[in-house]
């Protein structure tokens, strides 16, 4: 496997070093060793599968709040997606800030997600499967996130976001909450 931070300290772009032949190819998606040697979590409770029908489809922003926080490591299996990971650790050189990945079906990339990050994505393609390894049980109670159009970030997104009826008629409100990192509003359900 090949390890390339991203421009986020501590999230990791993870590529396949396959060995092929004329059957195609064996590489190893997982060693803990590896892991452990670029300071990785090693940690797998659950594993998730996002199954999204419809190009543009947009899941996100999420994560878990302490003591449940969560890392993910994320792979499209089927399809493609663009990745998008915000930076939610206020001590991180990088704290506030985002970045995008392109994870494919074809590029067998992954994108590891470190603690303390809101994460989502965006599908490129119809019938877009996305698998992800994750370091906590989904702890409801836990849950927190960031609108995909929270103006203190200014994600970008490759395509437009249609808002569902559903969401537009939902209360929920996901807010960004300056030193409290983002927090999810209960009082708006």
């Amino acid at each position: 496997m090949i390890f390339t931070e991203t421009k986020l300290a501590g999230a990791f772009v993870i590529d396949l070093d396959p060995i092929e032949d004329s059957r195609g190819f064996f590489a190893r998606s997982w060693s803990e060793e590896e892991f452990v040697k670029h300071g990785l979590t090693t940690r797998n409770k659950q594993a998730n599968v996002s199954f999204n029908r419809i190009k543009g489809t947009l899941r996100g922003m999420h994560r878990q709040a302490e003591p449940f926080a969560e890392v993910k490591l994320v792979r499209c299996t089927r399809g493609a997606i663009v990745d998008v990971i915000i930076d939610l650790r206020p001590d991180s050189p990088t704290y506030m800030q985002w970045t995008s990945v392109e994870l494919t079906g074809e590029n067998h990339r992954m994108l590891y997600v470190p603690e303390n990050f809101a994460h989502g994505f965006q599908t490129l393609e119809d019938n877009t499967e996305v698998t992800y390894q994750v370091s906590e049980v989904y702890t409801p109670s836990a849950e927190r996130g960031i609108r995909f159009d929270d103006p203190a970030f200014g994600i970008e997104w490759p395509l437009a976001v249609e808002v569902s009826r559903r969401l537009q008629n939902s209360r929920i409100g996901y807010r960004f909450v300056a030193g409290a990192g983002c927090s999810f509003d209960p009082a708006d359900q």
